[in-house]
């Protein structure tokens, strides 16, 4: 009896070790590539504030979702986000823009106490992903405001990148995506970098008090009443 029941044993076992290894698949951990930016020289560059860089809600997780060719969304069984996508969006922009614009001084929001930038990037990406059939799509907008507080480029982007339909080169295209808007907005920025300095409203003296010999003058004088004689008589009874 218990010679025929080892062999089953053995092939329980063999199969719950299978089912184990396909469970406890390694899953490849992937972050957007920033190219190679060319490192900024000048400390005394431009200084530009980006952000608040709005981020949409679907692309706020590790999971990596894949484009359906319907359009809907679907985890990835293969791969997923090595950490938060917004923040490596953040720091790829930083890096690409700041090295277009050749300035040490491009600062994510929120900026520090006495940082006061010639202008400020307010960007919202609303779409980034795509699919093993489905090209890599950015949408995004951004509004430029200057140091008057005026707003000076007001842009909305779309941008299309193909790729060979693996989970790697999905994300690589989705990278290029980031860079060619970091290269975009650089362009934009460039020619702010030369702003009048804001002159400062003129101070108006301050009035000098007013002598009380001086104000009693400015008062309106008021006639005096003089009696009024007449020829008429008055007859009593």
């Amino acid at each position: 009896m218990t010679a025929l029941r080892l062999p089953f044993i053995l092939m329980l076992a063999g199969v719950l070790g299978l089912a184990g290894c396909s469970v406890h698949q390694p899953v490849s951990l992937y972050q957007l590539d920033s190219g190679s930016p060319v490192q900024p020289a000048q400390s005394a560059g431009m200084a530009v504030l980006l952000g608040p860089v709005t981020v949409a809600d679907y692309l706020q997780r590790e999971t990596l979702l894949q484009r359906q060719p319907d359009g809907s969304l679907q985890a990835a069984t293969d791969g997923r986000w090595a950490g938060s996508l917004s923040s490596d969006i953040d720091q790829l922009l930083l890096r690409q823009v700041a090295g277009h614009l050749d300035s040490q001084r491009v600062v994510l929001a929120p900026a520090t106490v006495g940082f006061t930038p010639d202008v400020q990037v307010l960007l919202t990406i609303t779409r980034l992903d795509s699919g093993t059939k489905q090209p890599a799509i950015l949408d995004a907008q951004w509004r430029l405001i200057d140091r008057r507080g005026q707003v000076r480029d007001n842009r909305i982007i779309h941008l299309q990148e193909q790729h060979a339909g693996s989970t790697a080169a999905q994300v690589q295209a989705q990278g290029v995506l980031l860079q060619k808007l970091a290269e975009q907005l650089s362009t934009a920025l460039k020619p702010l970098a030369n702003q009048p300095p804001i002159a400062e409203a003129p101070k108006k003296p301050a009035a000098k008090p007013v002598a009380p010999a001086a104000e009693a003058e400015k008062q309106p004088k008021i006639p005096m009443a003089s009696p009024i004689r007449t020829d008429m008589e008055v007859f009593r009874f």
